[in-house]
Order: structure tokens, then sequence, then C-alpha cells
């Protein structure tokens, strides 16, 4: 197992298998977050529960967490262990969507994005701050701290553009995001200059782009 920083525009990280072990993991060096915005892009033909983006710390397995329902159309957004559930997501199979997330520990806000669309802004944790030694994973869900990853919640797909922020992103930066606009990279986790470790059957590999 190797540490890697690369410069990882054009690429994606594929999970061609369900397993309990094969997983990415994101450094930071950052052990304090009084909000949060995650943004990534997936591709996937599953229909089960399955995780989109895992952060823990000691204290809270689920302290950030993208995670897609079995059920039609919802996805669940955690902060600080405490969920709220988004409905009516158009959540397509076998295509690229990109996913963004935003949670505010002063409100205690959360606000769901995908493709372009604005979620009801729903509330779940307040006055709390996300602190500890933060472990950030893709492809399995965090039950524990770095660990407790379950097969049937694992990832299988494929996972690019993987951003995140200490704030909470203007609407406008995040419309950028979505269409692939110039916008500013996170300043925790950026995906042109991303800190990542491979562990199992994970592959870093070109994007596919379609020619017609």
């Amino acid at each position: 197992i190797n540490n890697f920083t690369f410069y990882l525009s054009g690429k994606m990280f594929t999970f061609p298998q369900q397993t309990s072990t094969a997983h990415v993991k994101l450094s930071t060096t950052r052990e304090d977050f009084s909000a949060v915005t995650a943004c990534l892009r997936s591709f996937t033909d599953l229909s089960r529960n399955h995780i989109l983006f895992s952060l823990a710390t000691p204290s809270a397995a689920n302290d950030f967490l993208l995670f897609k329902k079995a059920a039609a159309g919802q996805i669940e957004v955690y902060a600080r262990d405490v969920t709220a559930v988004f409905d009516g997501q158009e959540y397509k199979l076998n295509a690229w969507l990109s996913v963004c997330a935003t949670w505010d520990s002063a409100s205690g806000l959360e606000q769901l994005w995908l493709n372009g669309k604005p979620s009801c802004r729903k509330f779940t944790s307040a006055g709390s701050n996300i602190t500890g030694h933060t472990i950030i994973t893709l492809g399995q869900e965090q039950d524990s701290h770095g660990g407790g990853f379950d097969a049937k919640q694992s990832f299988v797909g494929m996972i690019s553009d993987v951003h995140m922020w200490d704030h909470v992103l203007s609407p406008c930066e995040i419309s950028r995001y979505m269409d692939n606009l110039n916008f500013t990279p996170g300043n925790v986790l950026n995906w042109r200059e991303l800190d990542f470790q491979i562990i199992g059957r994970v592959l870093l590999e070109e994007k596919q782009n379609i020619c017609y």
C-alpha cells in the first residue's frame, strides 16, 4: 500500500466488484470543520444501498456521509451522525451523475445537489464541529473509524472529480462544478492534486469519453 499524490484531471477510480475491502483512502491533515461541501461524479448500475462518500472521525463514524438508499430516488446525507433523507432524486443508472452536498454547523442545514438541481434544505446537527483525526473513504462505508465495511453497502462503478471544501459553496459555484466549467477546486480535497491510497482491487484509469 502506497500513498500517491497525482494530478487526476481526466482520470477516474474504477471499483469493478462488490467487496468488503476494496476502497480508496483520501488524506487530509485538517481536523476541524464548521462547514463542509463535498462534490463528486459517479457512474453505477447499483440499485441496492451503496456509499458515495464517507468521512469518519473517532467520535462519529458518519460525521459526513453521502449514501444512496435502495428506495428509488432517496439519498441520505449525514452530518455528525445525524441523517436527512432527500427524496425524489433523479438518480439514473448507467450514467455519469454530478453530486454535491453541503452542511453548516451554525444553522445545522444540509442541502443536496444532483445534476444541477438543488434539494430542499434540511436540518441535521447544529452547534458542533466535525473534529478529530479525519478518515475519508471512497468505495466503502465506514461503520467505525477507518473500518467496519459491509460489502452490501460498497460502491461498484466509477468515481471521478472528487472535491471537498471547508465552507458551503455558493449555488453559482456548485453550478459551475456541475457544468464542468472553471470552478475553484476544493481546499480540503482537490482532484487535481489528490493525496490517496488504494486498498484492494480499485483501478486508476483514464475517464472514458464517448466519441460520435
